[in-house]
């Protein structure tokens, strides 16, 4: 049977340890998801502040090689903290790793902790899109000169809906977008994201439209989400890591 939409997972790199995180990766690998996910802070999003936290990239790096079927990737990399040129070449290097299964996820950035703490310019939110936007352009441009070059497809996400910048940004560069919302606030954006692919000249049907959804989606939402053109359902799983939704998603899926 044919799923009716793809199953990712998310897993915060926070208030856990790192054989924790080893462990649920592969057991949702072997589970049959289609994309394993962390994401890009330096502390802890919820919960106690000070709760142990780990780094993306160096968790990525170990995620290649810990999974062997499912892509997997930043939900999402923040642009500020990393040199553009650097981050391609880190993406793929991470590719060869995992045997060509990486997705290069990407944003604007937001927490504004991580930036006083490490020392990053927060800025406002027009220069940290500006940010993207270079980013973008830089890893894009960074790509074909590699050698070697990525062995996968290397997809680009880009996460966010601002309906002015963010989503003719994904237009322009991404393969993959992701939002989090309604059902009716994602069919509303996902119209805008079509309108941005008709004035660059895109087929907005050649990017790939995943959801955020902090629990299993009711039958109405999921349907929501599935009319609005979402074909890549990401649930979000929180230590100690239960991996219940991401089962019951699983079978929703085939359903």
């Amino acid at each position: 049977m044919t799923n009716r939409f793809k199953v990712g997972a998310n897993f915060p790199p926070q208030a856990t340890t790192v054989p924790a995180l080893r462990a649920v990766w592969k057991e949702a690998d072997a589970l049959g998801v289609d994309s394993i996910w962390t994401w890009d802070h330096f502390f802890p999003l919820f919960g106690d502040p000070d709760a142990t936290h780990f780094e993306c990239w160096s968790l990525l790096a170990a995620m290649a090689v810990e999974t062997e079927h499912a892509q997997f990737g930043a939900l999402v990399t923040c642009q500020s903290y990393r040199n553009p040129d650097l981050l391609a070449d880190m993406a793929r290097t991470i590719d060869h790793l995992s045997g060509g299964r990486l997705i290069l996820g990407l944003g604007a950035g937001w927490f504004e902790r991580d930036y006083d703490e490490y020392g990053y310019e927060f800025g406002d939110a027009p220069s940290r899109l500006r940010g993207l936007r270079e980013t973008l352009e830089r890893v894009k441009a960074r790509l074909p000169k590699l050698n070697p070059p990525p062995v996968g497809p290397l997809p680009i996400l880009v996460g966010g809906g601002g309906e002015k910048v963010t989503l003719r940004l994904v237009a322009e560069h991404a393969d993959m977008w992701n939002i989090i919302g309604s059902p009716e606030e994602i069919a509303r954006k996902s119209a805008i994201l079509d309108d941005w692919c008709a004035k660059v000249g895109r087929d907005p049907a050649s990017i790939e439209r995943t959801v955020m959804s902090m629990g299993v989606p009711d039958e109405a939402t999921l349907e929501g989400y599935l009319g609005a053109g979402i074909s890549h359902v990401i649930v979000a799983v929180n230590p100690p890591f239960d991996l219940a939704p991401v089962e019951e998603l699983l079978a929703l899926a085939k359903s």
